[in-house]
């Protein structure tokens, strides 16, 4: 089984180039018209995470069954990951996933590990992957992730993070990672401003805010969007996306994001398609 799953990881990694294989040049030209190495890793997946007592009739209900999307997107602070995975939930009607809502959900149920997120931010300590692995595992079980698909927005962030998630069975099909200058983010975060009374949220350059003076004045910066903290927070991003890079290297794909937002989705949307084909 390893080596056939080698095999197949294999096929991907190459893209089956010619002379990449030891098998004849028909062979190779059928499986990538056909996809068969993304189709042999998608039933892979399956009988992994279901592990079903009868493997065959399982095999013949997910192959009845359309592929839903699997995907995850990367970027640094403020590098369009927000607004990517609107347009994709929007598209393709995939199942939302960010760790900040579900840490934020736990806050505000107060449940047991609710108030241990509160203690711990509080502290301006971080949240322990052990939690948040936890969360997103409760979270990609429920029904609606298993028949619609998923998007994981901005995680893993770590190499411990995605191994953990690929210990549990859960791979995505496409890992998209935004790139955007660093001056870019850094001009992106400086100029958000939130509205505490209505919950909208403005940026000074590129979504200004009504030409309101009650509006105006009461509109509010998150004390971590300075320009000190975006540097911060966009070195940390840094540090840790080669790693994680290197764990879905086989299906990495890089997107300009310092682009409109349609010419950015357009790049996306084609690849999820082409998923789903």
């Amino acid at each position: 089984l390893l080596q056939f799953l080698y095999f197949i990881e294999s096929l991907r990694v190459t893209r089956m180039d010619k002379g990449a294989t030891n098998l004849p040049e028909e062979a190779v030209a059928y499986l990538r018209d056909k996809r068969i190495p993304d189709l042999m890793e998608h039933l892979l997946h399956e009988l992994i995470v279901n592990q079903p007592d009868d493997p065959l009739q399982f095999l013949s209900q997910v192959l009845s069954s359309p592929i839903v999307p699997k995907v995850m997107i990367s970027g640094p602070p403020a590098g369009g990951k927000g607004t990517q995975s609107k347009l994709i939930v929007d598209m393709f009607n995939v199942t939302h996933i960010s760790t900040g809502e579900l840490l934020r959900a736990e806050v505000n149920q107060g449940t047991a590990i609710g108030k241990l997120v509160e203690q711990t931010m509080l502290k301006g300590d971080l949240v322990s992957d052990a939690i948040i692995i936890d969360l997103v595992k409760q979270r990609m079980n429920h029904d609606d992730v298993k028949t619609k698909g998923w998007l994981l927005d901005g995680f893993p962030r770590t190499k411990n993070q995605a191994i953990a998630l690929q210990a549990l069975g859960f791979i995505p099909q496409a890992f998209f990672r935004l790139q955007v200058p660093d001056e870019v983010s850094i001009e992106r975060i400086e100029g958000r401003r939130h509205d505490p009374v209505t919950g909208n949220c403005y940026h000074l350059a590129f979504n200004p805010p009504p030409q309101d003076a009650e509006i105006v004045s009461r509109l509010e910066q998150r004390s971590d969007d300075s320009r000190e903290n975006a540097k911060k927070r966009i070195a940390t991003y840094h540090r840790n996306i080669s790693e994680v890079e290197d764990c879905y290297r086989s299906i990495l794909q890089r997107i300009d994001g310092n682009r409109d937002k349609e010419s950015v989705f357009s790049d996306i949307q084609e690849r999820i398609q082409e998923l789903q084909q």
